[in-house]
């Protein structure tokens, strides 16, 4: 285990057969992480990038039209401006952290093909096969997967972060936060969310040290009755020891979502009673915590042989009120071909004469083999040059869009039965560490405003991805010696993918943009921050994660005006109802098709961050200035400035039609204050509109032409957009994930 700062060894000196005094040796962390020396093909070239802290250049050479870098952390390719394929506004540098390289290989003898993780795909031409072939080599050995942790460029960032000059620390300090980590943040989430903890629901610490699952958090949430040794025998019942725990309560009917794994049911058809008893005493917890003052307390908890409860539970009367506790619904995100499948292997699903008061349904969601397959014939799609003329029929034979449509319609299930019914819900999968937190996550977003914004975002990827062991290290290739392919799987990646969707559908209720989403991609892979690394809680406890990285937070956190939606509405607490067919569903162009998105050049990590002593309006005002301004903006700002009165063009769709039906077009009247405002109004979102990805859906103006105010608000242009179950327009451009 390294401390953060500096290490402290102690030698011993021997001289001539006579031994010396021990002496103390003081070693800095970035002592343990030394930089290799440079290999330069031609002596005249230069690093064409500005390093990291702990970056070392290991190879720098030449390509057709391009100079070439290999560094401890990405490949670096700078082309020539004279480069044909350059596409305007994008800029002639690539920069693909090396763990984000899934692979390489040389084609056409000559052509470097590098294939990304992401589905981005980069390449290099080199004069000739020789070159291109070490250059091939020199790849492979860097991607290879780490034999230790301390291989990953992470930690020596970190390091070298804390352990270089003091002026750089100064600049890189705020870097090595511990991440914002909030230690106590399932304390913080109970209160909030007004769990009854005095009488309905206990935090068990059964798990404390990760004894009893290791892919588990530390604290579970359970109802007041439930003993440990109940929770020990349901572990040895559920797979991976995965037991059904509570994170999630609606604060107004009390109703919980709830996740676990699949139950050991097998070919023998085993049943266990503690299991089932837990099951259905989490929809009576939920009954008795209504939101009014429940009954129990812990010295009176029910038990098997109360009357009363299995009354409530079965259809009779309960101790607070004369009404029935809701049907608790058991979600398998499988299908039930797949569940019972799973019998095969010791696994399987719940038999709802076993669980009374339960109903079980099956999704049909597809397994992380179906869904890397998947993956990787969109990526191959998106990788063809030239573009392919059956480009629709082969995105839809992807099917990538469909399991979205799937994970969304799962979700968006979840939410209807909590919000609209009032019923309890219990979600799981095969292990639950892949489908489950992909439901639970997204409902939850759906349901709770609080996870829309920036903070409430990085609490639910931290609990319910990385607390409850989404295995992030098998999955995205990064963990010491997984060399098997088969546990790799986008998860993550497709997650990311559905918020995206709700962003688009849903432009004003995010407090984050599209490219806060697009640089939590690209660092899922990167591992410059230790956010993602290790396969569950207990291994980024033992070695330490925590305090020997940084944190992706650090990069997304609050206050980052580049990540900010400036169409957010905080008050706004809607539950959100998306449209989940897939001819609504459209494809994120921002990742995988960087090249032919639009898009706002952002700078990485450190050039997003200002000294202590610039304040908030600087970075407003430079954020802006990367703005593009369309020639429209800037007549009308040269009209305000020289009074002369500002008048309507044929610019407009709907002034050309009624042009083109022959109406004459008469000099233009000085325009009214109205008028004035709804063309500064119109204009104002043209500049927006120049950087997305789409142009504004006609209804915009057609309300604009029928006279409808053009102050109105945000919000107001949004209920109208959604009445019609459109995406609203006006989503801001993602920066390029790779500038």
């Amino acid at each position: 285990m390294v401390p953060e700062q500096c290490l402290m060894a102690c030698s011993v000196c021997v001289s001539q057969g006579e031994e010396g005094p021990p002496s103390l040796e003081y070693i800095k962390a970035k002592d343990l992480f030394p930089q290799k020396e440079l290999v330069k093909e031609d002596e005249s070239l230069q690093v064409p990038f500005a390093v990291l802290q702990g970056e070392g250049v290991e190879y720098l050479g030449c390509a057709d039209e391009a100079i070439i870098a290999i560094s401890n952390y990405r490949l670096h390719i700078k082309f020539k401006d004279s480069v044909i394929n350059t596409f305007p506004g994008v800029d002639n540098e690539i920069s693909v952290p090396l763990r984000l390289i899934d692979n390489v290989e040389s084609r056409d003898m000559f052509q470097l093909h590098i294939i990304c993780k992401d589905s981005k795909v980069v390449r290099c031409h080199f004069a000739t096969f020789k070159l291109c072939q070490e250059w091939v080599k020199r790849l492979n050995r860097a991607i290879a997967h780490p034999a230790r942790l301390e291989d990953l460029f992470a930690l020596a960032y970190h390091a070298w972060c804390l352990g270089g000059n003091s002026d750089d620390e100064d600049q890189h300090v705020h870097l090595c936060r511990p991440g914002d980590n909030v230690r106590h943040r399932m304390e913080m989430e109970v209160k909030r969310m007004g769990f009854d903890t005095q009488n309905v629901w206990r935090v068990a610490d059964i798990n404390c040290n990760f004894k009893m699952c290791s892919s588990y958090p530390q604290k579970l949430l359970v109802p007041i009755w439930i003993t440990d040794k109940e929770l020990e025998s349901v572990g040895s019942f559920r797979s991976w020891k995965r037991i059904p725990v509570v994170v999630y309560r609606h604060q107004k009917n009390g109703a919980v979502i709830s996740r676990c794994s699949q139950p050991e049911i097998s070919w023998w058809g085993w049943r266990n009673t503690d299991d089932e008893y837990l099951v259905t005493s989490i929809a009576k917890a939920c009954h008795l915590d209504t939101g009014a003052k429940a009954c129990r307390h812990r010295g009176d908890a029910p038990d098997s042989s109360d009357s009363d409860f299995d009354s409530s539970l079965t259809g009779g009367s309960g101790c607070s009120d004369n009404t029935v506790p809701q049907k608790l619904l058991i979600l398998d995100a499988r299908s039930y071909t797949a569940a019972v499948a799973n019998r095969a292997k010791g696994g399987g699903c719940e038999c709802e004469e076993y669980y009374p008061n339960c109903e079980v349904m099956f999704m049909g969601m597809a397994n992380i083999h179906a869904i890397r397959n998947s993956f990787q014939a969109l990526r191959t799609v998106c990788s063809q040059i030239p573009d392919p003329g059956n480009w629709l029929s082969a995105l839809e034979s992807t099917r990538w869009l469909q399991h979205l449509s799937i994970m969304l319609k799962a979700a968006t299930l979840v939410c209807s039965a909590v919000e609209r019914d009032g019923r309890p819900v219990l979600v799981h999968c095969s292990d639950g560490w892949d489908r489950t937190p992909q439901i639970v996550a997204l409902s939850k977003i759906l349901l709770d405003p609080y996870y829309r914004t920036i903070e409430g975002f990085q609490v639910l990827v931290e609990t319910e991805w990385l607390d409850y062991g989404h295995k992030f290290g098998d999955r995205c290739g990064h963990q010491e010696n997984a060399d098997d392919v088969s546990e790799q799987c986008p998860v993550f990646l497709q997650w990311l993918d559905s918020v995206h969707q709700l962003l688009k559908q849903f432009p004003c209720l995010f407090e984050f943009n599209e490219a806060f989403l697009v640089k939590l991609v690209q660092h899922t892979y990167s591992c410059l921050y230790g956010t993602f690394l290790c396969n569950n809680a207990r291994e980024r406890e033992t070695r330490n994660i925590y305090k020997r990285t940084c944190s992706v937070w650090s990069l997304l956190r609050n206050g980052n005006k580049n990540f900010q939606n400036f169409l957010y509405i905080p008050s706004h607490d809607m539950v959100l109802q998306p449209v989940c067919h897939t001819r609504a569903l459209q494809l994120w162009t921002a990742v995988y098709l960087p090249t032919s998105s639009p898009c706002t050049a952002v700078d990485d990590s450190m050039e997003l961050y200002l000294p202590p002593n610039v304040t908030g309006d600087e970075l407003t005002s430079r954020s802006l200035d990367r703005l593009p301004k369309t020639r429209s903006m800037d007549n009308l700002l040269s009209a305000f400035e020289n009074g002369v009165p500002l008048t309507r063009t044929s610019s407009d769709p709907n002034l050309n039609k009624h042009c083109q039906e022959g109406r004459s077009a008469p000099e233009p009247p000085p325009a009214s204050e109205e008028t004035t405002a709804e063309i500064s109004d119109e204009a104002s979102a043209d500049t927006i509109l120049d950087s997305s990805e789409g142009k504004p859906p006609l209804q915009s103006h057609a309300k604009t032409s029928e006279g409808v105010p053009a102050s109105e608000s945000c919000e107001g242009r949004y209920r109208g957009a959604m009445s019609h179950h459109a995406a609203p327009p006006l989503s801001a451009s993602p920066p390029g994930p790779y500038q």
